[in-house]
């Protein structure tokens, strides 16, 4: 176990220095400029501009800027924002909290709906409960957050007046009535989001059991008597879940770096939120700092799924 994980840490290390020049160098030499913003502004004279500029290092050549930028990050600095001149830890710390509430909250549900869904759909295939949770998983995976969530708006906060259609990024839960508002402004994105991921794992459940329960094994588990919680527990789910925990080792990142387009529909200030804006502002920093965050837990956890795998099933042998 030791020598594989130190195995794809080596793999790992060059991956992640290959994404961080590919996504530095694009960042670098894309149209747009930082100090856009400044050009409308007669105060600012062209050495102003000149003088900020060379202060923020943009008039080095795109080798020195990165070398200076992968140091820094490796001590813990991610730099300064552009727009704002705050740390950008700073601003993720800010904003990672709505993130982890909305968008973990969103994943959390969409795993407790998906599992008992693919699991009694697969072992009732083809059944009238199985013909309907489908048809929903195909129209859940089909439609576009953007579009479910102003399906949403419309309904529940235009015609019902049920709900807030703009997330409150103000409120401070401090009692409890600001828990409840905090709670009803959360409910539609959660659900938009969860909605979504749980028609994609159940899709994938229900296939691979379907996979699994026409195995030989699984003939000889009923042969000989075992009850059908049993086989479906101790045997089906442990070879039928590892496309499963890629699947959802591959969405966790989704957690900490949020949901771009649901955020933006219901005006959420999370993580998302931020890389859009940023990317708007050319903000450099902050996108280069969000982007190689998710590469890194995109890495992490793959290595955690594999180890999985051997936990999942004992033929999967991890040397």
């Amino acid at each position: 176990m030791t020598r594989y994980l130190i195995n794809r840490l080596l793999v790992s290390i060059p991956t992640l220095i290959a994404i961080s020049i590919v996504v530095f160098g694009i960042l670098a030499l894309a149209p747009g400029d930082p100090m856009g913003e400044f050009a409308t502004n007669p105060s600012i004279t062209p050495e102003v501009r000149e003088n900020i500029r060379r202060a923020l290092g943009l008039d080095q050549p795109i080798p020195i800027r990165y070398i200076k930028w992968a140091w820094s990050f490796i001590q813990g600095d991610m730099g300064y924002s552009f727009t704002s001149r705050s740390p950008v830890s700073a601003l993720m710390l800010q904003r990672l909290p709505t993130t982890l509430w909305v968008v973990g909250s969103a994943y959390i549900f969409a795993v407790l709906l998906a599992f008992p869904l693919g699991i009694i759909s697969a072992l009732k295939r083809y059944s009238i409960f199985d013909n309907i949770v489908t048809t929903l998983a195909f129209l859940g995976f089909s439609l576009p957050t953007f579009f479910t969530g102003l399906l949403f708006i419309i309904l529940f906060s235009v015609q019902l007046n049920w709900l807030p259609f703009i997330y409150d990024s103000t409120l401070k839960v401090t009692d409890w009535n600001s828990f409840v508002i905090q709670v009803k402004q959360s409910i539609m994105p959660i659900v938009v989001l969860g909605l979504f991921q749980a028609a994609v794992l159940m899709r994938f459940i229900r296939s691979s059991i379907l996979e699994q329960l026409n195995q030989d094994y699984v003939r000889t588990a009923y042969a000989k008597g075992l009850h059908q919680f049993v086989v479906v527990n101790r045997h089906i789910l442990r070879n039928a879940l590892i496309p499963v925990v890629t699947l959802v080792a591959l969405d966790i990142p989704t957690v900490f770096t949020g949901a771009l387009i649901t955020e933006q529909v219901f005006r959420v200030p999370g993580i998302g939120a931020l890389l859009i804006d940023s990317i708007y502002r050319n903000d450099t920093p902050v996108v280069m700092a969000i982007t190689f965050i998710y590469a890194i837990l995109i890495v992490v956890f793959n290595l955690v799924a594999d180890i999985l795998y051997g936990i999942l099933d004992p033929r999967v042998q991890i040397i």
